[in-house]
Order: structure tokens, then C-alpha cells, then sequence
């Protein structure tokens, strides 16, 4: 799998990291029980630092994306069909980065969401 960052982004290199592997995964290019790199490999080939990587894959753990092992690395997990599970993840954050753009705040944004209604103003 090839991961890609922008230093320049306004995009967290952890994010960038995350986002690269939900791609591959909504894509299919990833799969069930696959192994990632390890996070110190992956550092080195990006130039960036060891936690940097360690906190995208953390993000992709707390969404249930990957599980993180000692002794084995990021693994994709068998749970729910991880392609859809990542392309509704990448939706989501879409949907957060729109809202920070037109300057909602996390309450405004969850109440959109609970309700279903539109944004006031």
C-alpha cells in the first residue's frame, strides 16, 4: 500500500495517514487481517515522526477500522465489512470539515445531526 502526506496540508499528518488507509480500504485495496506497516517503518518512509503514525492508526482503532497488537502491529479487523465502515468514516469527516468551514461549532454540528434539520441562520 502506498501512503501519501502533504506537509503543507491544513490536514494533521495523522489524519492524512488515517485518511490514506480508509481510502485503500473503501476501495477494497485493503482487507480483512492485513497487516499495515509498522508505525517506525512507515515514519521513516514518510519523514515523519513515529507518533505521528501512531496517532492516525490510533484514530482508525478508536473507529474500529483497525486493531492494534503488541508484538503484531495494525491489523484490519474482521469486524464490520471495513470498506463500508471507512467510507461512512470518510463521509464523516467531510461532513466535520464542511461544518468547521462554515464555522459550526461540535455542538451545532451533533444537533444536525440528531435532528436531522438544517443549519439555523
Amino acid at each position: 500500500m502506498l501512503f501519501r502526506v502533504d506537509p503543507n496540508s491544513q490536514v494533521s499528518l495523522g489524519e492524512q495517514i488515517a485518511a490514506n488507509v480508509r481510502g485503500a480500504l473503501a476501495a477494497e485495496k485493503l482487507h480483512t487481517g492485513e497487516r499495515l506497516p509498522p508505525a517506525r517503518q512507515l515514519a521513516d518512509s514518510l519523514g515523519v515522526n513515529v507518533h505521528t503514525v501512531l496517532r492516525g492508526y490510533q484514530r482508525l482503532r478508536d473507529e474500529g477500522l483497525i486493531e492494534l497488537r503488541r508484538g503484531r502491529g495494525a491489523v484490519v479487523t474482521g469486524g464490520t465489512v471495513p470498506a463500508d465502515r471507512a467510507r461512512l468514516a470518510e463521509r464523516a469527516h467531510g461532513l466535520i470539515a464542511e461544518a468547521r468551514r462554515l464555522g459550526l461549532s461540535d455542538e451545532e454540528l451533533l444537533a444536525l445531526i440528531r435532528t436531522g434539520q438544517t443549519a439555523p441562520g
